[in-house]
């Protein structure tokens, strides 16, 4: 496949992500596809030949994203650390938000080796945080806590507060939210004389960027 073709997928593909995600996708006929990705049947066939094609697709725009997440090795110094939780952050956002149950259940019943495929990555993912947790640890940059009640975290406490209907009853703005949340993180993870390791400018435009993406997809 050219890269031209490649780039026309990838577009496509993530035009569908944000129906996908919120209501899974077993129920969508190739016309609600079409029409999602806002083009004709016609040039959607000539990029996708059945809906498996097209959800393979949506599968690799995830674990294309995941696996971006630079290599840690651990001979980095103490720098490497705050830069890497706020990767962590920034992906445990946006894979919060778009890796619904909704989109596992119908992946896992419709296409196995989809799902599969995913699940291998999302636990490569969690292996390379819990190292990164416990390294941590064992040089004095993180406080000694329960690293899988962290993972645990994100997918619990930070799928609720990204939540519409939280959101409006805490009369929370999306952005509000996530910045609480990123220093709630910060100031947990980190002992307090590291904690000049963390960067906070960085992460501002990061929130900005996933609230803008959060607002379009309403």
């Amino acid at each position: 496949m050219s890269k031209p073709e490649q780039d026309v997928r990838l577009k496509l593909s993530k035009r569908l992500i944000s129906t996908a995600i919120k209501d899974g996708f077993q129920h969508l006929r190739m016309d609600d596809i079409a029409k999602h990705m806002d083009v004709s049947r016609a040039t959607m066939y000539k990029h996708f030949s059945s809906k498996e094609e097209v959800i393979e697709a949506v599968v690799s725009v995830f674990v294309n994203y995941i696996e971006k997440l630079e290599a840690r090795s651990s001979d980095d110094d103490e720098s490497s650390f705050g830069l890497w939780f706020q990767q962590l952050f920034e992906q445990s956002v946006s894979l919060v938000g778009k890796i619904t149950e909704a989109f596992l259940r119908d992946l896992q019943g419709s296409y196995p080796d989809l799902y599969d495929q995913l699940k291998d990555t999302l636990n490569r993912r969690e292996k390379e945080t819990l190292a990164f947790y416990q390294d941590g640890k064992q040089r004095g940059i993180f406080n000694p806590i329960n690293e899988k009640f962290l993972l645990l975290q994100d997918d619990l406490l930070l799928r609720e507060i990204i939540n519409v209907k939280y959101l409006l009853y805490n009369q929370l703005s999306i952005q509000q939210a996530l910045h609480d949340y990123y220093q709630f993180k910060k100031i947990q993870l980190f002992r307090a004389d590291k904690l000049s390791l963390v960067d906070d400018a960085r992460i501002m435009p990061i929130i900005d960027h996933i609230v803008d993406k959060f607002n379009r997809n309403l």
